[in-house]
């Protein structure tokens, strides 16, 4: 289909709606593989990953039964699970695919979303997941600091002029403090993912049960963006003595623990 652009019409191209499509949540380390291998691509190049699927032959109907288990071709980053465990899930609104030329400016939809994954490490390559969070964690704690050299040596800008001191001294004193800024009135700026998920991995090693509330003072985060990465790490307790806080799934407080029983 062509588009009209005269009278700001745009027309999608349909010829793959029908089409079935996997939606899949991925970690972001495999994200970024992907992308970069897709940067390099070309004609001749080798799949990224395979899926494996595995049935029961006794219950061939029961869709239930399937596991879904992806495994990484090859990857140049260090410690990188190369097997991983799709969880799929058929409870989702009705979703549709759409893609953009760049080039061309066209618009088509490339088919409705079928099946729904969520991607976690599978077991049998755990110890690799841990020792990279450690990995990436360590480096997240490093603080670069820089120093600035100031052109201006003389300090004009630094040292107060003839007749200030005294008006400072005597203003001082009438004057009031401004009130502090509340720390919802700050603007924060959200952190990388992979890095404020590793904070966040070092801080219940330290405490098993934070609020909401904490953990925005800790990590100086957008609440919002806190919710998003607690509703992936964590479980929220509705009820009993820990009523109101976030404390990490199984499968991360394993990993957690180990990692703090290690020398």
């Amino acid at each position: 289909m062509e588009d009209d652009y005269s009278n700001g019409d745009i027309n999608v191209e349909t010829s793959k709606a029908d089409r079935s499509v996997w939606l899949m949540k991925c970690p972001p380390i495999v994200s970024k593989a992907w992308q970069s291998s897709a940067a390099s691509a070309s004609v001749d190049s080798p799949p990224v990953a395979k899926v494996v699927v595995s049935l029961d032959l006794l219950q061939p109907d029961d869709s239930s039964a399937l596991q879904f288990t992806m495994e990484m071709a090859g990857s140049e980053v260090v410690n990188m699970p190369k097997s991983y465990s799709l969880n799929m899930s058929k409870d989702f609104v009705p979703m549709g695919v759409f893609s953009e030329s760049s080039t061309q400016g066209r618009s088509a939809m490339e088919g409705k979303v079928e099946h729904k994954f969520d991607m976690k490490p599978h077991h049998a390559n755990i110890e690799e997941y841990r020792k990279m969070c450690r990995e990436r964690t360590n480096k997240s704690m490093v603080k670069n600091r820089q120093i600035q050299v100031i052109n201006n040596d003389r300090g004009v800008h630094m040292r107060p002029m003839p007749g200030m001191m005294g008006l400072i001294t005597s203003t001082s004193k009438d004057k009031k403090k401004p009130a502090p800024v509340k720390g919802n009135d700050m603007k924060r700026t959200r952190r990388d993912r992979g890095e404020l998920e590793d904070i966040m991995f070092k801080l219940f090693e330290n405490q098993p049960n934070w609020t909401l509330k904490q953990l925005v003072q800790e990590t100086d985060q957008p609440a919002q963006f806190l919710k998003e990465i607690l509703n992936e790490l964590c479980i929220y307790n509705k009820r009993g003595t820990n009523q109101g806080t976030y404390e990490l799934k199984p499968e991360y407080k394993k990993s957690v623990e180990d990692t703090g029983a290690e020398p």
